[in-house]
């Protein structure tokens, strides 16, 4: 008869990816809805969607409560220092999602000679992850939390604001 050795099965963790997997499975986004994008993020923590399912659904309505930034819609220059204090407001380790193509890129509004527009999100804060659509539908936050809970299990760094200078249009 053949002699059967049972080895000890133990797996070692660190302790940055064990928090790290907490931290993707319990976002808690922050309620800021600039235009009306925020009616599909409103709707993506409806019933019929459910951000629940994904850890992400108690919106929180004071930064100092949450660790996701939801920018969902067009940002105008005198908004931009306000976005600016509740992100500096928010605790470390948090999380940007720039939601509908005004939050990304301006939208429509960056090419019509706009100079109210903030051509960006991401000239103000830290931006990880891009929600594109005008508006997006619910199932591409969906989708967007999805990345980030990967980008956080993962334990990959976050961006960082991107600077333009006047020559390439942009400030």
């Amino acid at each position: 008869m053949a002699e059967q050795r049972v080895e000890p099965v133990v797996q070692f963790a660190l302790l940055e990816d064990l928090l790290n997997l907490a931290r993707a499975n319990s976002l808690w986004p922050m309620t800021f809805g600039i235009a009306c994008c925020a009616i599909e993020m409103m709707a993506a923590g409806a019933a019929r969607f459910d951000l629940d399912r994904f850890g992400a659904g108690v919106f929180r309505p004071s930064p100092r409560q949450s660790d996701v930034m939801i920018v969902a819609g067009t940002v105008a220059r005198k908004m931009a220092p306000t976005i600016r204090r509740l992100w500096d407001q928010m605790p470390d380790p948090k999380w940007c999602i720039a939601m509908g193509n005004c939050a990304i890129s301006g939208g429509p509004f960056q090419y019509e000679g706009q100079y109210a527009i903030v051509p960006g999100v991401d000239l103000i804060v830290p931006v990880d992850i891009y929600v594109p659509g005008c508006p997006p539908r619910p199932e591409g936050l969906i989708q967007g939390f999805l990345a980030l809970e990967d980008k956080i299990t993962k334990g990959e760094k976050r961006n960082i604001i991107r600077r333009f200078t006047r020559k390439e249009g942009r400030v």
